[in-house]
């Protein structure tokens, strides 16, 4: 009888939590997204208007003063804005076709940051475009995610580093410790790195770069520093509103160094916010369902089991035929995985997107802590960083 229970039970389980989660992360973006377009409303739209008004006023008192007809300046207006949309303009700019101005250009094609103030203007730069920056984000992508696991990596090692110390300190590995000289072997075999912890670490690096970066670019663009912070965020976070570009004047005092520590700012920067946005990712994965175990299990996790009439199957994961709570910690990785080599060959990293890809919602379930799915980036996080350790 219990054998059937369960059964019925083991179909809805994966389905009923990844549809659960989805449209509460959905239901959360939106209202997201209406909270922050009601503020940037707020906060903008009276600029506009104002900005609006005062435009519409030096219109009036330019055709005014010099005798031009309205209808004529608006030609020329509209003109001049055809010619800025080719890299023309009022201000003494670099050219933005020659060698230099093309690479910046294909640089923020290829990480997806698309500033805007450059951009194809003839067909043949249009389509040729669409397949550049096919095979030149895919790269890119995969160039961030390689670097995604092996700082990850890196950090897990500097982070066992400190775990083992404090163990020291601590007194593991006294004269105790060496009667038993597997104790201190099984503390570490059963330690993770938090998340958290690597999340401050990478959100400290990235604050680092960006400060440095504002620094350099406000001697540089004679922006303010509050300017430069903006800039650094939407440059590195590849979301490139446009409205503020580095290195697009014609000279530079030491425009050579300038360029180059610019490109590099600007790589360093996409790199470490690309990391904290896929750790970040896994925290809200976590919250999503910590929200989800408040809403099905408000009771004690013993009143939830699947010989219940009304099984919701929410926090009763699948595991080897049993069902079980779902563990919510900060633990990310083994000691056992981390010290595996981290030579990733590209054959294998296919094969682990394309498994993690197509495999089924009841496979995704057998893991303890269920954060093992996806595909992409936050599939190599998981991956490297959040199932428990592998029995040897």
């Amino acid at each position: 009888m219990a054998q059937r229970k369960s059964a019925g039970c083991r179909p809805k389980a994966p389905i009923n939590q990844d549809n659960a989660r989805f449209f509460l992360l959905a239901g959360l973006i939106l209202l997201y997204l209406l909270c922050g377009a009601a503020i940037f409303s707020a906060l903008e739209h009276p600029y506009e208007l104002r900005a609006r008004r005062l435009w519409r006023q030096q219109l009036d008192n330019f055709t005014r003063r010099y005798g031009v007809h309205p209808r004529a300046l608006h030609t020329l207006l509209r003109q001049y804005e055809e010619a800025n949309g080719a890299g023309i303009r009022v201000d003494t700019l670099r050219p933005r076709w020659d060698f230099s101005g093309a690479f910046y250009f294909v640089g923020t094609v290829v990480s997806t940051i698309g500033f805007g103030m450059t951009t194809p203007a003839t067909i043949a730069g249009k389509i040729f475009l669409i397949f550049y920056g096919l095979i030149g984000c895919a790269a890119t992508i995969l160039f961030f995610n390689l670097f995604l696991e092996r700082i990850i990596t890196m950090l897990a090692y500097i982070m066992r580093w400190c775990h083992e110390r404090r163990l020291r300190c601590g007194g593991v590995g006294d004269a105790s410790n060496r009667q038993e000289p597997s104790g201190e072997e099984d503390s570490l075999e059963g330690w993770k790195p938090s998340v958290y912890y690597v999340m401050l670490i990478l959100g400290l690096a990235s604050i680092v770069i960006a400060c440095s970066a504002s620094t350099l670019y406000c001697s540089m663009e004679n922006w303010s520093y509050v300017d430069s912070l903006y800039f650094c965020f939407v440059a590195f976070s590849t979301i490139g509103f446009g409205d503020l570009v580095s290195s697009q004047r014609q000279h530079y005092e030491s425009q050579e160094a300038y360029r180059l520590g610019n490109c590099l700012f600007i790589l360093m920067g996409v790199c470490c916010i690309y990391s904290l946005f896929n750790v970040i990712s896994i925290i809200i994965k976590q919250t999503l369902n910590w929200i989800l175990e408040k809403l099905v299990c408000p009771r004690d996790r013993r009143l939830c089991s699947c010989s219940a009439s009304r099984c919701r199957c929410l926090c009763c994961p699948l595991t080897d035929g049993v069902y079980v709570g779902r563990r919510l910690s900060g633990e990310m990785i083994s000691v056992n995985e981390f010290m595996v080599s981290n030579k990733v060959s590209l054959a294998l990293l296919q094969k682990q997107l394309s498994e993690t890809a197509h495999q089924g919602p009841r496979q995704s379930y057998g893991h303890q802590n269920g954060f093992s799915e996806g595909v992409g980036a936050l599939a190599i996080m998981n991956n490297r960083l959040q199932e428990t350790s592998v029995d040897r």
